[in-house]
């Protein structure tokens, strides 16, 4: 199946496909529902499964017996009658019944409402990598959500390329990230931990490599984490780091990223603030240690193949301050 998409040059026909891939953000999936909205989702899938596993033996079962029964000249059209009524009316309209009045159910209980109070994060989508923004606090970060537990949470979603689509496989089901448009999706996650999320929408080259990391704490480690969020990026540290901040500025990466409390404005790319707390590169690419950072630096092409962002013309000397900088943003 195909549907027209808007891309950078117009629009074009791209394939519509829902992938899931595993991804090393976490290990949590839709058949551990922590949450209640897929715990609902879950419990829906265990009922097709079972009616579906039902099926499948009670027709084996009578391929069986009719391979192994013997041939009565008594069998007529009023016994194919029975046979074709029952098994082939009335038992699959009694298994739909059941499976759409369970799916009503379902669709009711995924989209719960959300107290005026709750907390809003606003997702925005990119080829290929995840713009999070919490409003009410002025915090932006870049692959990364984090949410209170135990409590309705107001994702509001878009996107500003293609159709992405954010799926958090144990807390909820999937919504589009539409161009132009905003979706809602209300998600809440029983107590603290980490959750993966991926795009679930094929939108381009590195589609596989949209990973997300959904992280539910206490109401105290998440006003924590606000906290450290809204604060501007960390002075440099040394010399070195100083020398990395200025090449930063210099050689044009401010004019794609943010680092809030320094020149460097750009809107382009992630926030990197607090570049230096996140576990990983890309999206979820790579972890974020000095040899991938460098290795990303200078070339992340190919590490993700297709990323707007270019590889750098940094001598070796600027390239190791960069790095030091960056890894001072905590």
């Amino acid at each position: 199946m195909h549907r027209w998409r808007p891309d950078r040059n117009g629009w074009r026909v791209q394939p519509v496909l829902a992938v899931v891939v595993a991804s090393p953000l976490a290990a949590s999936g839709s058949l551990d529902p922590q949450g209640p909205v897929a715990r609902s989702i879950s419990g829906l899938w265990h009922l097709m499964l079972a009616l579906g596993t039902a099926v499948f033996v009670l027709v084996g079962a009578l391929l069986v017996g009719a391979l192994f029964r013997r041939r009565r000249a008594e069998t007529g059209e009023k016994a194919t009658s029975r046979w074709l009524v029952a098994g082939g009316v009335a038992m699959p309209a009694v298994i739909l019944a059941i499976v759409y009045g369970g799916t009503l159910v379902t669709m009711r209980r995924a989209h719960p409402d959300a107290p005026p109070d709750a907390e809003v994060v606003e997702v925005t989508g990119h080829q290929w990598w995840w713009e999070v923004e919490y409003p009410n606090h002025g915090v932006v970060t870049a692959n990364e959500i984090h949410v209170p537990a135990g409590e309705p949470v107001v994702f509001r979603v878009t996107s500003v390329d293609v159709i992405h689509s954010l799926w958090i496989p144990s807390l909820g089901g999937k919504m589009d990230l539409l161009p132009d448009h905003v979706n809602v999706l209300v998600v809440e996650a029983d107590g603290p931990g980490e959750h993966r999320a991926d795009c679930a929408e094929f939108c381009g080259l590195q589609h596989a490599r949209m990973g997300l990391l959904v992280v539910a704490a206490t109401e105290d480690d998440f006003a924590e984490w606000i906290e450290a969020r809204r604060r501007p990026g960390a002075a440099p540290a040394d010399s070195t780091a100083a020398r990395g901040q200025e090449v930063f500025t210099s050689s044009g990466c401010g004019e794609c990223h943010t680092i809030r409390g320094t020149e460097a404005t750009g809107d382009v790319g992630p926030d990197l603030t607090h570049f230096a707390s996140r576990p990983r590169l890309g999206a979820g690419v790579a972890p974020n240690t000095t040899e991938r950072l460098t290795a990303w630096i200078s070339d992340p092409h190919e590490l993700k193949r297709g990323v707007d962002m270019p590889a750098s013309e940094l001598s070796d000397e600027d390239l190791a301050a960069v790095v030091a900088y960056l890894e001072g943003l905590e």
